[in-house]
């Protein structure tokens, strides 16, 4: 008797152990409900992380364009300053001849031989620019005016019907450098 009453309050324990467990343990829906609040939670934490690296992101991408934009204005700055450089130093030997052809000019009494030197640096400094890419503009009275190169200063009446919207005169030179228009060439256009 003893054995089943032991055995009956055995059982009686097993039955409330299980009622507890039935009363703590959520049921099914209980469980999705839980899972679907749990979830907005971790979901939203996981938006925000994701967030925080968007932005971390974007605010090292806008830093390293902001560098790559000072980087490339400073070097288009010492590229500007080096390209002067390099035809200044080579214009220097023109500017010594030039000098001392003014001298010579204050004494010289044979003009054939100051007009030959000043024929030589004018021939250097042609020779100097046409190899840092400069090249003239072959214009002449004839050619057809052309605004895209040519500079109208101002019409007179043409000599000839022939000339009438043609260049009558070049009062300067055009320039390309390195084959692109510097200086449009200034000319009398007939009308």
């Amino acid at each position: 008797m003893f054995f089943k009453k032991k055995k009956e309050a055995m059982s009686e324990m097993e039955i409330n152990h299980e009622m507890e467990q039935e009363a703590t343990t959520p049921s099914g829906e209980e469980q999705q409900e839980q899972a679907s609040a749990e979830a907005p939670v971790s979901e939203t934490d996981k938006l925000k992380a994701e967030l925080e690296q968007s932005k971390d992101q974007y605010l090292r991408l806008v830093a390293e364009f902001d560098n790559f934009r000072k980087r490339t204005a400073r070097e288009r700055i010492e590229l500007t300053q080096t390209a002067s450089k390099d035809v200044m130093q080579s214009m220097l030997a023109v500017l010594d001849d030039s000098e001392r052809a003014a001298k010579t000019m204050e004494t010289a009494t044979d003009i054939t031989a100051l007009k030959e030197g000043i024929n030589l640096i004018l021939g250097k400094l042609n020779s100097i620019l046409s190899n840092k890419g400069l090249k003239a503009m072959d214009t002449k009275a004839g050619d057809v005016f052309d605004a895209e190169f040519h500079e109208a200063i101002t019409e007179i009446p043409a000599p000839t019907p022939d000339l009438e919207g043609k260049v009558v005169d070049v009062i300067e030179k055009g320039y390309y450098l390195n084959d692109k228009l510097i200086r449009h060439a200034k000319v009398i256009v007939g009308k």
